[in-house]
């Protein structure tokens, strides 16, 4: 019986990897998938955390953060130098965000005090018309590759 369950279980898993590269990412094919694949839940779920999909999204992030970690070299700008630069093109404030929060939120943010979460992400990329993976290079006081995973996650 058991065997049968785990045959049928390896046989969904294998039909659902076509579709969705979950797991370890091994090659940059599979990682622009796994990218690819988050812009396209992002914008489908929106800022909705309790979607079903919403575990998907952190498999995923996870998934390419790990990827990003030994292959892709950390870009010069950072996602927190992109925020700023849009907000200046944009001629924005601090209290120009809702998408991010109140005034002190986004002060916390841009100062490297807080991450930000999926939501926020979500919104600032349809807001701004970018990836969501824009901002999921935020930097951190020690910027560190453990707490790097926390915001892709939007967990503290």
């Amino acid at each position: 019986m058991l065997a049968k369950y785990i045959r049928e279980a390896h046989a969904d898993y294998r039909r659902i990897r076509r579709r969705v590269p979950l797991g370890p990412l091994r090659t940059e094919a599979e990682y622009h998938r796994a990218v690819a694949m988050l812009d396209k839940i992002i914008d489908e779920i929106g800022e909705q955390e309790t979607h079903p999909l919403a575990d998907l999204v952190e498999t995923l992030a996870l998934a390419i953060s790990a990827y990003e970690e030994v292959h892709v070299p950390i870009p010069v700008s950072s996602g927190l130098e992109i925020l700023r630069a849009l907000m200046e093109d944009h001629g924005l404030s601090q209290s120009d965000l809702p998408e991010v929060g109140s005034q002190g939120v986004v002060s916390e943010v841009l100062s490297g005090k807080r991450d930000l979460n999926v939501r926020q992400i979500a919104r600032l990329a349809a807001r701004f018309g970018v990836s969501p993976a824009v901002f999921l290079q935020m930097p951190t006081p020690a910027n560190q590759p453990s707490r790097r995973k926390q915001v892709l996650v939007g967990k503290k």
